[in-house]
């Protein structure tokens, strides 16, 4: 199955809630008020979210007040140009300016974070580049032995302490481990931290001063990784985080027919933070960048 088929699967779920749903509710309809305002409810239903939804209901309806949207078929093609436009490619994560690039990935438990990094560290490594890995969740031993794993796998080189040491001391390490080697990456892997514990924030607030105190310029990435399956929970783990230390991009993980990818739009709408990733399944190759206008083909088709 090729990348497109894969998030085209991915997003089935969504397409369910979200498109399906609305040319149901398009059918033989005239466009007015009620049905702009269903059409709203649907879009909340689908995890785009009351304010994303409200934003793209209301921009159709000046449309329709123009008389740019005479019909049923007329809205369902303005809705797909609304959510296009709602959202803006992520670019992925592009390495430049100073060595080591560093990236700080954080997220709570069981969204894949380890994984993704494993990915991202296969990724660079296959480009040239080479890579360090800060086994930062010191919180679980199984967390330094996964990304033991991961390292080997991607050809990357890994600084780690002995479980229940500072996660703050193991990043320093690596970026000082970075500029000895001449690395040109370190992606930093934190505990799974539950974004209601103020003390984990607390230490995540530390693991940053420690590498800006380092480095002026790093972290260059903070990379929140979320579960596309946990839906508008995705928005409150987000604002927990931006008010700790701020978020520059999201890795949106698990886009499998479960997912509720109506919440990438939220995302965007609601916080203005790019989604830059995505991954659609298990293999090394299924983590890839965001693209908006790919997104909504396969959302549509």
């Amino acid at each position: 199955m090729g990348l497109f088929e894969r998030l085209k699967e991915g997003l089935s779920k969504t397409k369910k809630l979200l498109i399906e749903n609305a040319e149901a509710l398009f059918l033989g309809r005239t466009v007015d008020e009620n049905l702009l305002e269903e059409l709203e409810d649907v879009l909340v239903m689908a995890d785009v979210g009351p304010k994303a939804a409200g934003s793209i209901v209301g921009a159709l309806r000046e449309k329709v007040k123009k008389g740019k949207i005479p019909d049923s078929v007329s809205l369902k093609k303005a809705l797909k140009e609304e959510i296009k436009s709602a959202l803006q490619d992520g670019n992925g994560i592009k390495i430049t300016g100073e060595k080591p690039f560093v990236i700080l990935a954080i997220g709570v438990n069981g969204v894949g974070k380890t994984t993704t990094i494993g990915k991202l560290a296969k990724r660079f490594t296959d480009e040239g580049l080479k890579v360090i890995l800060a086994a930062g969740d010191t919180f679980r031993a199984a967390a330094i032995e996964q990304l033991e794993i991961w390292a080997q796998r991607a050809h990357a080189q890994i600084v780690k302490h002995k479980s229940g040491a500072d996660p703050a001391a193991v990043a320093f390490d690596a970026i000082a481990s970075a500029r000895a080697k001449n690395a040109d990456v370190v992606i930093i892997d934190t505990a799974g931290r539950l974004h209601t514990k103020i003390n984990l924030m607390d230490e995540l607030k530390k693991i940053k001063r420690v590498i800006n105190k380092e480095m002026p310029s790093a972290p260059q990435e903070v990379l929140l990784v979320v579960d596309a399956t946990s839906g508008q929970n995705v928005i409150h783990q987000a604002k927990m985080f931006v008010d700790a230390i701020g978020i520059s991009g999201i890795a949106l993980t698990k886009l499998d027919g479960t997912a509720k990818g109506g919440i990438i739009i939220a995302i965007r709408k609601e916080l203005g933070i790019p989604v830059k990733l995505i991954g659609v399944g298990e293999g090394v190759e299924d983590l890839r960048d965001f693209d908006a206008g790919e997104f909504v083909e396969a959302l549509f088709e």
